[in-house]
C-alpha cells in the first residue's frame, strides 16, 4: 500500500506503534513466555524489517506536497545537529549500556553512569531523534515531515518506554540510576547529579562521531539524490 501521503502516514503508525506495542512489558512477556527470548527477538526482528520496507517504499511513493519552506537558517542549523547526533550514537553503541539487547543491565546500571551516559541514559535514542529534527528542519515536504516526524516520535517515546520497563525489570538499581543521570542531553550536569568532562567522553566517539559525520555528507548526494551543503 503505497503512492499517497495517507498510505505513509499509515505505514508511519505502524511502524512506531509495533514497536513500541512488542517491546511494552505485557505484550513482551506474554510472547517470551511462549516463544522464547530468542523467538521473540526473531519475531520483532521480522517485524521491524517489514515495516522498514513498508515505511521506505510509501516514502518513496509518495506525492510532493509542500508544507513550508525552511529558510537557509534552518539548513545551518540542520548541520550543525547531526554532528552531534553521530557522537551520541557512536558512544551509546560503544559505551556500558545498560538498555542494549544482550547487556547486563543490572550490573552496568549498578556501577553508574559512564562516558557518554553522563551526557543522556539514552545517547542512542537522542542520535535518531536529533537526527529525525535535523531532517524535520531541513525539510518542509509532507512526505518528510512525516517520516522524520515518526522517527522522532519513536525515539523519544521509546526512551521513555525503556525507563518504564527497566523500573519493572530491576526497580531500585534503575531507579538510582536515572537519578544519577537525565533523560535530557546535559540535564544531570546543569543540575549537579553529575559531573561530566571531555575525558569522560573519550577520544573515540569524538573521533568516530566526525568520521560518520564526514561519510554521512559524502554518500547523501549519491544515496538519497540532495546534497546536504548545497543550503546557500
Amino acid at each position: 500500500m503505497t503512492g499517497s501521503l495517507a498510505a505513509l502516514a499509515l505505514a508511519a503508525v505502524s511502524f512506531v506503534g509495533s514497536h513500541l506495542g512488542l517491546s511494552s512489558l505485557p505484550v513482551r512477556a506474554w510472547l517470551i513466555g511462549r516463544l522464547g527470548e530468542w523467538g521473540f527477538r526473531g519475531v520483532y526482528s521480522l517485524v521491524a524489517m517489514a515495516l522498514v520496507v513498508w515505511l521506505v517504499a510509501a516514502y518513496n511513493a509518495a506525492p510532493v506536497e509542500t508544507v513550508w519552506a525552511p529558510p537557509t537558517a534552518m539548513r545551518h542549523l540542520s548541520l550543525a545537529i547531526m554532528p552531534v547526533a553521530c557522537i551520541l550514537l557512536i558512544g551509546g553503541v560503544l559505551g556500558a549500556n545498560p538498555t542494549a539487547i544482550g547487556r547486563d543491565a543490572g550490573r552496568i546500571a549498578a556501577a553508574g553512569p559512564r562516558g557518554i551516559f553522563k551526557v543522556t541514559r539514552h545517547p542512542v535514542m537522542w542520535a535518531f531523534a536529533l537526527w529525525g529534527i535535523s531532517h524535520l528542519l531541513a525539510n518542509g515536504d509532507a512526505a518528510d515531515v512525516i517520516l522524520f516526524g515518526a522517527i522522532t516520535v519513536l525515539a523519544l517515546c521509546g526512551a521513555v518506554h525503556i525507563d518504564r520497563r527497566k523500573r519493572r525489570e530491576i526497580g531500585a538499581t534503575w531507579s538510582t540510576y536515572e537519578a544519577a543521570t537525565s533523560f535530557v542531553p546535559f540535564a544531570a550536569c546543569a543540575a549537579g547529579r553529575t559531573r561530566l568532562s571531555w575525558a569522560d567522553i573519550g577520544f573515540t566517539p569524538l573521533f568516530l562521531g566526525a568520521v560518520l559525520y564526514a561519510a554521512l555528507l559524502f554518500a547523501h548526494p549519491w544515496a538519497f539524490g540532495v546534497d546536504p551543503l548545497a543550503v546557500g
